[in-house]
């Protein structure tokens, strides 16, 4: 571990590591629910520091994080498999297209660690219980990593969440709060009930080691791609925390002196749930007007981390676009067809951005790119479901079957 300060991104001032846990303690002062986080804390390491204790031919990734390891849950997060997509590059029209499947994490998506290192956090403050908001994979992650920790996990989730991601909660042993009401809604409840009732509230930017977790995977990307830098990084976008964390991994390893460019960082949203979409394009803010989407995981009509997400994709020269439901179906189909890898309706969103980027001419066919997959589809089976169709039973003999086939062919 490197020593660091926690930086207010909005307006510069810095703080000793346990003088503030939530937001700046000046600028936050103006966030209220149902407007994108205000005065969001960013851990900012020693750079010095870390160019001393970095050697990329002897790499020890200890020193990127902001909790000691003695303080690491006993849960296995993290090393998931980055891998060459030949077929599917060959689809879309990319050379040397490569996958990050975050869903081969425990809980299935890429959620676990975040919170892992918010586990890790509640061990050194001495917290027992942990608190978040969440459509599903935040919520099944956390409940998990306390589950193997020994803590209580507190969780509001919008009533219209999933049921497999339903089903992991209560397996885990959390208390699931099923909220009336939208993402937002039981954001803001969360807040509520940790100010009053407390625990330490895990929610997405709301708590600063929740980017210090999701910047592991473009740690891993970096070091997967042979400590090379790939050139483009797509990343399905709902709150803005994992464009921001997986920026920060690159930005981090700059200041460590390992490598001089950054990836540019593709953003794709729902066509709507498209708030930081339109943030990117225009400069201006406004709120999705109506996030309904089966892409259930980035389904927010107001992403907390919006600022920040706008500032990674900028600084990395990156761009932005958006995807319809159809579109997420089909990519869902393709990448499962090419590669083998089921993906749930919000990582396939990654793969649908990077066919639409590529007919703009934004891409070259010869870039590297990385798409990074979210969350595993079992999360979600009747999203897949409804594209496909299931056959009615044959009889158990093979001329039935003959027939059957042939009636395919036909």
């Amino acid at each position: 571990m490197t020593p660091f300060r926690y930086t207010c991104t909005l307006c510069g001032r810095s703080y000793a590591r346990d003088e503030v846990r939530y937001l700046c303690p000046e600028c936050g002062t103006s966030y209220r629910p149902g407007m994108p986080l205000h005065g969001v804390l960013e851990a900012t390491f020693d750079a010095e520091a870390l160019r001393r204790s970095f050697d990329p031919s002897q790499p020890s990734w200890e020193v990127f994080s902001a909790v000691e390891p003695e303080y690491y849950p006993a849960y296995p997060v993290g090393g998931t498999p980055l891998s060459p997509a030949a077929l599917l590059g060959q689809a879309i029209g990319l050379d040397r297209l490569f996958l990050k499947n975050d869903g081969a994490n425990p809980s299935g998506s890429l959620k676990d660690r975040a919170s892992f290192l918010m586990v890790a956090e509640a061990n050194r403050l001495g917290e027992s219980t942990i608190v978040t908001a969440s459509t599903g994979n935040a919520a099944s992650a956390l409940a998990a990593v306390c589950a193997a920790a020994g803590k209580k996990a507190v969780i509001f989730v919008p009533s219209t969440a999933p049921r497999a991601k339903l089903a992991q909660i209560l397996l885990y042993g959390a208390t699931l709060v099923p909220v009336a009401g939208t993402y937002d809604d039981a954001f803001a409840l969360s807040l509520a009930y940790t100010t009053h009732e407390g625990g330490l509230n895990r929610n997405t930017a709301y708590h600063p080691l929740t980017i210090e977790g999701k910047k592991t995977v473009g740690l891993e990307i970096f070091a997967q791609s042979g400590m090379k830098v790939p050139d483009v990084i797509a990343v399905s976008a709902g709150d803005g925390v994992i464009l921001h964390g997986v920026h920060k991994a690159f930005t981090d390893l700059r200041a460590a002196g390992s490598i001089h460019s950054l990836p540019r960082l593709l953003c794709v949203q729902a066509a709507t749930s498209d708030a930081i979409h339109r943030y990117v394009t225009t400069g201006v803010y406004a709120d999705a007007a109506n996030p309904v989407t089966a892409a259930d995981s980035i389904s927010v009509r107001t992403p907390s981390n919006a600022h920040m997400a706008r500032r990674a994709v900028v600084e990395s020269k990156g761009m932005s676009v958006t995807v319809t439901d159809d579109e997420i179906r089909s990519a869902q189909a393709l990448l499962a067809r090419t590669t083998g890898i089921f993906a749930e309706p919000a990582a396939a969103t990654a793969v649908a951005g990077l066919i639409r980027a590529q007919s703009t001419g934004w891409l070259g066919r010869g870039d590297h790119v990385v798409a990074l997959l979210t969350g595993h589809g079992l999360k979600d089976v009747d999203f897949a479901l409804k594209g496909a169709h299931v056959p009615e039973p044959v009889a158990p003999d093979l001329d039935a079957v003959r027939a059957f086939l042939a009636g395919k062919r036909a």
